[in-house]
C-alpha cells in the first residue's frame, strides 16, 4: 500500500510515466485529477500528501482545506496562481522548476525579433495572394547597430542576449536587482527605463510577474517607444497593459509587436488583437520543445519526492519552510 497521495490537479501532457517513475519509488501513488474550480481542487486535494500543479487554483481557500499536504510544486518557473503566502503559513513547501526552458524560451524570443525586423509574416501572406513587391509597403532595415532594450537580465534574458550577439545589436537592459558590473561581464549596457523606453529599436520582456511588473508596459510606456520600435513579450502577459497596447498598434505608434503571453489565456476569439496587421501571435509556445515537457515533468515530480522523503527540493520559492 503507497505511503503518500500525490494528485495532479490539472493534466496537460501526453504521458504521466515519467512522474510515476520518480515517485513510486518513495511510496507514492499518483493520481490525475482535472481541476478548473477552487472547489474542484479541493475535492481532489484535501488528503494528498502532495501535489502537481500546473494552472489550477491555489489560493488562500484551497490551501487552507488541505489536510496534510506537505509541498506543492508546479509545472514551470512562475507561481502566479499559487498563494504561496498561505502555503508558507502552513508549512507546505512550493517547489518550481527553473531553467528548464531557458533555452527554448530565448530562442523564441529571437526568433520573433527576427520575424519583426525581417518582416518574415507580412511577407509570407503576400507571397500567398499572389504578390511580390518587395519593399514597397513595408520597409525594411539592417539589424546592426540596432539596439535590443531587456526589461529584465536574468538567465532567458542572457540567453537571449547571446543569440542576438551575432547580428551586431547594441543590448542595454534595465533590471534593478542587477550591478552594472555583472551586465558588464556580458556585454550589455544597464539603463534606467525611460531610457530603454525612449532608445530601444527592439524591446524584449523578461520580467517576472508582480504587483511591481504588472502593467509596466502601460500607456504612458509606450508613449515613450520609437515610433519605428518593436515589443515583444515571452515572459508573463500581465506585464503589458494589453487595451493599451491594442490601441498603440492600431494607430501604428510604434512599428509592431510580437506576443506568445496574453493577460487571459488562451487569448479571446474575440480579441481585437487578432484584427491587426502589426502583430505576431503564437500561443505560449515558447517554454515547449519535446525534451523541455521530459524534463519539466521529472524535475517537478522530484521536488515532489524529495519533500516526502524528508529532503531539500531543488528550488523552493519559499525556503523558509525548509529552514524551519
Amino acid at each position: 500500500m503507497a505511503k503518500f497521495k500525490v494528485v495532479v490537479t490539472d493534466q496537460g501532457y501526453p504521458t504521466y510515466e515519467h512522474e510515476r517513475a520518480v515517485l513510486e519509488p518513495v511510496g507514492a501513488k499518483l493520481t490525475l485529477a482535472a481541476c478548473q474550480t477552487e472547489d474542484e481542487v479541493i475535492k481532489a486535494c484535501r488528503t494528498a500528501d502532495g501535489i502537481l500543479n500546473r494552472a489550477a487554483p491555489m489560493t488562500a481557500h484551497v490551501i487552507e482545506a488541505l489536510e496534510k499536504c506537505k509541498v506543492i510544486a508546479r509545472y514551470g518557473v512562475g507561481v502566479d496562481n499559487v498563494d504561496v503566502n498561505a502555503a508558507t503559513a502552513r508549512g507546505i513547501v512550493v517547489a518550481n522548476v527553473p531553467g528548464y526552458c531557458d533555452d527554448e524560451v530565448s530562442t523564441q524570443a529571437a526568433a520573433l525579433i527576427l520575424a519583426l525586423a525581417r518582416r518574415i509574416v507580412s511577407h509570407d501572406k503576400a507571397v500567398r495572394v499572389g504578390a511580390w513587391d518587395i519593399g514597397s509597403a513595408e520597409p525594411i532595415f539592417r539589424t546592426r547597430a540596432k539596439t535590443l532594450g531587456l526589461v529584465g537580465l536574468g538567465r532567458i534574458a542572457r540567453a537571449t542576449a547571446k543569440k542576438l550577439a551575432g547580428f551586431d545589436m547594441n543590448v542595454i537592459s534595465y533590471d534593478p536587482f542587477v550591478t552594472p558590473a555583472q551586465a558588464d561581464e556580458i556585454g550589455v549596457k544597464m539603463v534606467d527605463f525611460e531610457t530603454l523606453l525612449k532608445t530601444s529599436d527592439f524591446i524584449s520582456l523578461h520580467a517576472p510577474l508582480m504587483p511591481a511588473t504588472r502593467h509596466i508596459i502601460d500607456a504612458k510606456a509606450l508613449a515613450f517607444m520609437k515610433p519605428s520600435a518593436y515589443l515583444v513579450n515571452t515572459s508573463r502577459g500581465g506585464l503589458i497593459d494589453q487595451k493599451a497596447l491594442t490601441k498603440t498598434l492600431a494607430e501604428k505608434k510604434i512599428a509592431g509587436a510580437a506576443l506568445d503571453v496574453y493577460e487571459v489565456e488562451p487569448l479571446e476569439p474575440d480579441s481585437p488583437l487578432k484584427e491587426l496587421d502589426n502583430i505576431i501571435l503564437t500561443d505560449h509556445a515558447g517554454w515547449y520543445s519535446e525534451e523541455s515537457i521530459v524534463e519539466l515533468q521529472t524535475r517537478a515530480a522530484k521536488a515532489v519526492a524529495a519533500v516526502l522523503s524528508g529532503q531539500r527540493p531543488e528550488s523552493a520559492v519559499n525556503p523558509q519552510v525548509l529552514d524551519k
